[in-house]
Parts: C-alpha cells; sequence; structure tokens
C-alpha cells in the first residue's frame, strides 16, 4: 500500500545557509536578507525550484546565505547569467540581487536588455548612492555634490534614478522599497506574483560610507514624507493630511492638502497607469513625498515562454536525426592512403 507523504511547508529557517553573513554591523542588507526569508515561504517557494543570481558588490553576497541553487557572477553580468538558466529551465524561480554600481554602471546595459524582453524574474536593486565593496567611491545614484574617495571636492555627475530607468527601458512591473520597513515583504509578494521583469528598488542604508542618506524620508520622524501607493486608493501621505492632485495645465502632479478628510481632487494610484507611474517616479523628494510600493504593474507576454514556443513550433514534425544533420550539405569522406614502401 502506497503512503502519502505531506511535504512540509516551509519555514524562514529552512532558507538559511551555515555561512557566516559577512556585512558590516548595521548594514541595511541584513534586513532585507531577512525579509527575502520570511517571504519565500509566504508565496509557496521551494530552495530545489528556486535561483538566487548576483554580480559583484556588497549585496552580491546574497546567494551564499540563501539555501538555494546560485551562481555569484562578475561585475553586471547578473542579467545575462539569470536569462540563460531562465532559458535552460522556463520552471525555475529566479531572482537578480544586485546594487546601484553593479546593476545600473558596468551592468547598466544588460539590465536594460533583460527589462525589454520581459525575463520573468525578480530583480532587487540595493540602492545606497555608494560604491561600498571598493571603499565609498560615488555611483550612478549618488546626487551631486557626494563627497567620496573618488570625488573629495564633491560629485558633479546628475544621478541616474533607478525606477525611471527600468519604466524607460520598457520594465512591466515598477516598485520601491525601504530596508528595514514592514512593508518590505508584502512588496517582494507582488513582485513574485507578476509574470515578467519585476524591478523593486530597495532603499538600503550603507552605515560605513553614506550613513543616513536616505533619513529625510525613512527615519520615523519623517514618516510623513513617505507616500505607500495602493491600487485603487487616493495617493495621500503625511497622515492623511497631505495628497497628489492633478495639475491639468501643466499635465503633472501637484501636493494639496486634505481638509475634512475630502480627498475628491485627490488621483487614485492606478497601477496599469503608465503615464502616472512616470510622474510618481520623477517626483523630486522634498517638494513632493518618496513614493513607494506597487507603483507600475501591467503583465506582458514573458521573454521565455516566446521562446519555448517559437523552439517548439520549429521543431514539429521533425524527428531529431544528428547524423543527417552532420551530414548536411558538402560533405567529404576521408579515407586512408596505402603507405609507400
Amino acid at each position: 500500500m502506497n503512503e502519502i507523504t505531506t511535504i512540509r511547508p516551509s519555514t524562514p529557517k529552512d532558507w538559511e545557509t551555515d555561512q557566516e553573513v559577512r556585512w558590516c554591523p548595521g548594514c541595511g542588507d541584513y534586513a532585507i536578507l531577512k525579509a527575502v526569508q520570511r517571504t519565500m515561504p509566504e508565496i509557496g517557494a521551494t530552495p530545489e525550484n528556486t535561483v538566487f543570481v548576483s554580480g559583484i558588490g556588497c549585496s552580491s553576497r546574497f546567494p551564499y546565505y540563501m539555501e538555494t541553487y546560485g551562481f555569484h557572477t562578475i561585475h553586471g553580468r547578473a542579467p545575462a547569467v539569470a536569462t540563460g538558466v531562465k532559458l535552460a529551465n522556463p520552471d525555475l524561480d529566479v531572482w537578480i540581487i544586485t546594487g546601484d554600481g553593479d546593476g545600473l554602471s558596468i551592468g547598466g546595459n544588460h539590465t536594460m536588455h533583460l527589462l525589454r524582453r520581459n525575463l520573468n524574474c525578480q530583480v532587487l536593486l540595493f540602492n545606497n548612492e555608494i560604491y561600498g565593496l571598493t571603499k565609498g567611491q560615488y555611483s550612478p545614484t549618488s546626487r551631486e555634490g557626494t563627497r567620496s574617495p573618488s570625488t573629495p571636492f564633491g560629485s558633479v555627475d546628475h544621478p541616474a534614478k533607478p525606477c525611471a530607468f527600468a519604466l524607460g527601458a520598457g520594465g512591466r512591473f515598477i516598485a520601491r522599497g525601504i530596508d528595514v520597513n514592514k512593508n518590505l515583504p508584502a512588496v517582494l509578494k507582488a513582485a513574485h506574483a507578476h509574470q515578467g521583469t519585476a524591478f523593486v528598488e530597495i532603499f538600503q542604508n550603507c552605515i560605513v560610507y553614506n550613513a543616513d542618506v536616505f533619513a529625510p524620508f525613512v527615519d520615523k520622524a519623517n514618516a510623513g514624507h513617505q507616500l505607500w501607493v495602493e491600487h485603487g486608493k487616493p495617493l495621500i501621505f503625511a497622515g492623511g493630511t497631505k495628497g497628489l492632485a492633478l495639475d491639468v495645465q501643466r499635465l503633472t502632479l501637484k501636493v494639496v492638502d486634505i481638509v475634512d478628510g475630502d480627498v475628491s481632487g485627490v488621483v487614485v494610484h492606478d497601477q496599469t497607469n503608465r503615464g502616472l507611474a512616470h510622474m510618481l517616479v520623477e517626483m523630486p523628494f522634498g517638494p513632493f513625498p518618496m513614493a513607494l510600493g506597487v507603483i507600475y504593474d501591467d503583465p506582458a507576454p514573458t521573454f521565455e515562454s516566446a521562446v519555448v514556443a517559437q523552439n517548439v513550433a520549429a521543431s514539429e514534425g521533425k524527428v531529431a536525426d544528428l547524423q543527417k544533420l552532420v551530414s548536411k550539405g558538402q560533405t567529404w569522406q576521408v579515407e586512408k592512403e596505402p603507405r609507400a614502401e
């Protein structure tokens, strides 16, 4: 008599490895790691069907600490390796771990093509606005005036906006989170549920080289500057006292006061609206809040599904014959000549 073995659901502990986690004390990467490990059981993932792929940087140590398959690849090339993994086995659940330098500088070209192709995977971009592993050089997201070993007089570069870059490259899922925020697992779950490339920018504190750069909206005292968007809900923040309305003359967003709870003039978030997503990720912080959560989610057919369908169509009605393939076209038969005496 056959007995049915009940598969025990995993726990966060099942996703931890025996490797010593080696980040600087106080690094935001610890919080992200724990958030991911907590999320895995909740989305029904299994370690044997999960792959973490990283490039180079502090964040790229991530695969060592996840009890899954993993690749610690070369600088900026994680999207290329992840694409190969997904095409080889489309059933695998692929996560890409990268940083603002790894993913937007040397890896910017690979990230762009991953997004436009729409490979079904999750990209977690840890943004600390600095190169941490190589001792504090300014990165593509560092703000103008950032002083670092490579810019002692202050950076004059205009910084890249990761989510704006992802949208411009054709990304179909754009979200933001904060390393230590309780809402991060919910963002990760939404990213995993999306069919296609899910791009998540995570604001991550580098305690050594760029400490508290996000404090103006991350600290508890400044939580009123966070705008957590939710599909179908009005875009309100600051404890419900402020909201975002549409400036119809300039076709831009503007901050308005909410009086007596009246939100009739406030824009309702539509995560399928690409134009609204662009406005939200381009808002300058200070005059505007920081938009967080799922900003854009509009699925489209995935790259690997198109490749698989193409291969099936190309092989339909054909029989695999290696000898026939080798003999195709011009061939020569080499015969051994008689040996001269």
